[in-house]
Formats: C-alpha cells, structure tokens, sequence
C-alpha cells in the first residue's frame, strides 16, 4: 500500500477512535447509572456520610449511580499503611459525587488517582525568600493537583463528614478544587454552563473573597473559615463547604454568594434543611 494511503487509512482510524471513545464512555456510564446500588455500600454511606440522609429520594437514587461510575473510573491508592476497602472507597466517593448532582458533568475528568494517608501526613514543599528556594514541610488534611491525584487524610474524611454543621469537610474541599481547575487555571471560577454568567460570578466572589479578607484582618467571626481569606481558589473551595453544610446562615449573611452556588450547583441545600425538620 502506497505511504499516501497508508497515512489516510492511520488518520481515519485515528478519527474513528477519536469519535468512538466519548460515546463508549457515555454508554458505558449510563450503564453504570442503572446498576443496583449495593446494600452493603447504601449500610456505609448512611453511616459515614450524615448528609446523606438529607438527600430526596431522586438525588440518594442519582447519587448511587456517579458512585458506580466515580469508583469505576478513579483508581484508590493506600499510603501510610492504609489498605483500601470499600468503605474508604464509597465513602470518599458519596461525598465527591455530591458536587456532581443535577447536572451535566464529565466526572472529575482530570483526576485519576485518590491518595489516602491513614492522618494527617506531612509533604514537602518548595518555596523561595526571592533569593535561595527553601525546603519545607507541612502537615496537611488533603490537597488536589491540577494533572494529579487528590491526597486525602482518611481521619479528616470521617471527622469532616460526621459533623455536617461546621463546614469543614476536606473531601467537598479538595474536590470543589478539581472543579476550579478543570478549566487549566485554580482562580476560583470553575467552567460556568453560560459565558454571560461569569460577570455576575465574579462580582460576587469578589466582592465576597475581599470582605472575608477583612474579617480575618478585623479578626471578625464569619460563617466561612478564614483559610479561604488566603487565595481567590481556597475561597470557592471554603464557600462550597460551607454551601452544603451551613446554607441556612449563608443564605441569610451572604445571599448573592448562595445563589451563585445555587445555580452553579444546580442544588439547594437549604430545602433539605427544611425536609429534615419537617
């Protein structure tokens, strides 16, 4: 066969498995969707993650299904000694996943890999005093890479998803970032369904990442914590926290962020606030 035709033919079947791959991929996650939750992960949600419970039923049943698809896509490593089972899987998985409700989502597309250290873990890290670059560590609850893994502490996933009235829970955190950083750049602004909604979003958060600046400065209580006072990406991952776990006081203190995060999210956590009491 001549080279021109070999070329065609490899550019061909390049473009075939171009096409083909995402529509494997979207069938194979819509028959992940359907699969039969399983009775033993249902007994582990319900009993590891709390905020489960708030769920309407249609969310708990679109819920199970990112599970099947997030553990069948996401590879989980055991650092520190820690053996993975399932319960480190499904409960890391139920709480990811809740970011990913009532709406189109590529599933963390970047992510591969979840890291989990049995504690809180130490990592190193490089920084410079703008002449020599100095070695450092720091101990860590979890972190999330742009083209990496996330790394979590197994000790802060548990704490963090048993209180869900304090809005510290590194799982929601370190995934709000994957979202931030999908679109190349952790800025927080994650990739929006309309180009028009950027302007109301960064008016918002900007205003609201500058007032939260000044609280920590005034050392004034606020309903986020401080730590998204320190980077415009650390913001959006501390006002996802505190969206799902406290909507009712941001809601009433911060009424133009929560109705970003509505309509980012596609959720309102403040409804099942208001089931639950009922």
């Amino acid at each position: 066969m001549p080279y021109v035709e070999l070329a065609l033919a490899g550019a061909l079947l390049t473009a075939v498995v171009l096409v083909a791959r995402p529509l494997l991929r979207q069938a194979r996650r819509q028959r992940l969707m359907a699969v039969p939750f399983p009775e033993a992960w249902r007994r582990i949600v319900e009993k590891n993650v709390p905020l489960y419970g708030r769920l309407p039923q249609a969310l708990q049943q679109e819920l199970h299904g990112l599970i099947h698809i997030f553990l069948d896509e996401k590879r989980f490593e055991g650092c520190g000694g820690l053996e993975i089972d399932d319960t480190i899987r499904v409960t890391i998985a139920a709480q990811a996943c809740m970011l990913l409700l009532n709406r189109k989502t590529t599933c963390f597309r970047k992510l591969r890999t979840i890291l989990v250290y049995p504690d809180t873990y130490v990592a190193k890290t490089l920084s410079s005093d703008g002449r020599i670059a100095i070695d450092d560590h720091s101990v860590r609850l979890g972190e999330s890479w742009q083209n990496g893994p996330v790394v979590l502490a197994w000790n802060s996933v548990t704490g963090g998803a048993s209180n869900i009235a304090d809005a510290r829970n590194v799982v929601f955190h370190e995934f709000a970032h994957q979202l931030d950083q999908e679109d190349g750049v952790a800025d927080g602004a994650p990739v929006l369904e309309r180009r028009s909604a950027y302007t109301a979003w960064a008016r918002v958060l900007g205003e609201e990442y500058a007032a939260l600046q000044k609280s920590r400065e005034a050392r004034r209580r606020s309903v986020m914590s401080k730590y998204g006072a320190t980077h415009p990406a650390e913001f959006f991952a501390v006002a996802t926290e505190t969206f799902f776990e406290k909507p009712r006081q941001m809601q009433k203190r911060h009424p133009e962020l929560y109705e970003e995060l509505r309509d980012y999210y596609r959720l309102d956590p403040l409804q099942w606030t208001a089931r639950t009491r009922d």
